[in-house]
């Protein structure tokens, strides 16, 4: 018997997405809303979040302005005002990046997005930007080795 065009539309979606797939992502979703309801009910503390200055002391910390470029070249002074890295935009991407974010939650509270930011280097040797203004907190080693790399050429300079 042939099938008209509606039934061939039909069997053809039901062999898309096969049942065993769509229980499976039930199961999968199920799965997550039970371990985060039991986590917020017995008030399980946070795991994998970096330390605090309290729990890791700063040894070492540079403040610094922030200018970024949206073709991806920046520049970084120091707060006299003398260029401690100027970036092209095949190497500064990142650092521009970081002042663009900088420029978006500073004008939320009327600050400039190249005012002074801390460089910090924790006890541990991981650099981290802190921003009093916002309290924003950036944890470098999180965006790569060759991004840290910049932040600690920065910190050397």
């Amino acid at each position: 018997m042939t099938m008209t065009p509606e039934q061939k539309l039909v069997e053809r979606d039901r062999e898309m997405v096969p049942k065993l797939l769509v229980r499976a992502m039930f199961i999968l979703c199920m799965s997550v809303l039970v371990i985060v309801t039991y986590a917020k009910l017995t008030d399980r503390p946070l795991a994998a979040t970096p330390p605090t200055e309290a729990e890791l002391p700063i040894i070492k910390e540079k403040v610094i302005r922030i200018y970024g470029a949206m073709d991806g070249s920046a520049r970084v002074m120091d707060t006299e005002g003398n260029v401690i890295l100027n970036l092209s935009k095949e190497e500064g991407g990142f650092v521009a990046g970081i002042y663009r974010v900088l420029e978006r939650r500073r004008g939320a509270v009327g600050a400039s997005g190249s005012d002074p930011i801390r460089l910090v280097q924790m006890a541990d040797g991981r650099l981290a930007l802190r921003d009093d203004v916002t309290d924003f907190r950036a944890e470098l080693y999180g965006f790569g080795a060759a991004n840290e790399r910049v932040f600690a050429r920065i910190m050397e300079e």
